[in-house]
């Protein structure tokens, strides 16, 4: 079995048991497989969770679940350095937080204040954390995964932007149809009462860090990349390409937004079975590489323009070198 195979393995499982939301475990796929973190967007009860388990129950990973609420500490994420005598002798000894797993599940991270949302954020880029002076490493494999509910804002502390920022993607969930509601009814009964499947054995790490190699050799031609850096480029410089793009756009992406493109355009590519990038590629993934790292004008919130809306036009708009 190649890799790719043992990847779209992994796919086929956790489809097995997320019925109507195959777009989000691609997503997820795509964000292990180019080594970034996800945010997870969507309305209570849509499988947010029920994915990331989902992922973690068929992949050799350890998973923490740290379950966001406003009177949590950065020392319940991270840890401490606890006092301890042994030997006669007093110490203080760090004890790892959640933070110290392969899949980190930051449940509803909007409803942690900012000291605590920071907490992540070198963990997030340094995939490291400094504790009283010292410094942890994280594991190899290392991914944090945060949802958060669009519509309760009653309690809940907004990401800024520096921290939007640093997630690979922002994808959104939404409703299954009436037929994939159906299947969800019938697979839940079958859990319960136990009629499930015997699960098969967990996929190896191996397989991911043997898949990013591959990845790394896809290659994207210049044009591709010139499209890429286009599409950026008409987020920051409106003016040049449409003048409802000046009245919608406040702040364009950053820098992060070209490497996300590439990241998870070539992931996509290997993950179709190609070893180049096609323009199709980046387009499939360009509103969950854009949709946190834009800002949109009070113009386009008072005529309810979506981010996805503003992405669309700019999709129209910029051509393939």
């Amino acid at each position: 079995m190649t890799t790719l195979d043992s990847i779209q393995e992994l796919q086929s499982r956790m489809g097995q048991s997320i019925i109507g939301q195959e777009q989000v475990v691609i997503r997820l796929l795509l964000g292990l497989l180019a080594n970034g973190n996800l945010l997870l967007e969507g309305l209570p009860g849509l499988a947010k969770t029920r994915a990331v388990k989902s992922l973690a129950q068929n992949l050799a990973v350890g998973l923490s679940r740290i379950q966001f609420t406003p009177d949590l500490l950065p020392s319940d994420i991270t840890g401490t350095e606890m006092y301890h005598s042994s030997g006669g002798k007093d110490m203080l000894e760090f004890q790892p937080g959640p933070i110290f797993s392969n899949l980190i599940l930051a449940d509803e991270i909007n409803r942690a204040p900012a000291k605590v949302q920071a907490a992540l954020l070198e963990a997030m880029e340094e995939r490291q954390v400094t504790v009283a002076g010292k410094t942890h490493k994280m594991e190899p494999l290392f991914m944090v995964l945060a949802t958060q509910n669009p519509i309760e804002q009653e309690g809940t502390y907004p990401l800024p932007e520096a921290q939007m920022d640093r997630f690979l993607m922002h994808v959104r969930v939404d409703y299954s149809t009436d037929e994939e509601e159906l299947e969800i009814i019938r697979l839940v009964r079958a859990e319960q009462t136990g009629k499930q499947k015997e699960e098969p054995d967990a996929i190896s790490q191996d397989v991911i860090f043997a898949a990013r190699e591959e990845i790394g050799t896809v290659y994207s031609s210049e044009n591709i990349e010139r499209y890429i850096v286009s599409l950026i480029s008409a987020t920051r410089y409106p003016e040049k390409y449409d003048e409802k793009l000046v009245e919608w756009i406040e702040v364009g992406a950053s820098p992060r937004g070209s490497l996300a493109l590439d990241k998870c355009s070539r992931a996509h590519a290997w993950f179709s079975g190609r070893d180049h990038v096609t323009p199709d590629d980046v387009r499939t993934v360009v509103h969950d590489c854009l949709r946190h790292r834009l800002i949109l004008s009070y113009e386009a919130n008072a005529e309810g323009v979506e981010v996805d809306q503003v992405i669309d036009e700019i999709i129209k708009l910029v051509a393939v070198a």
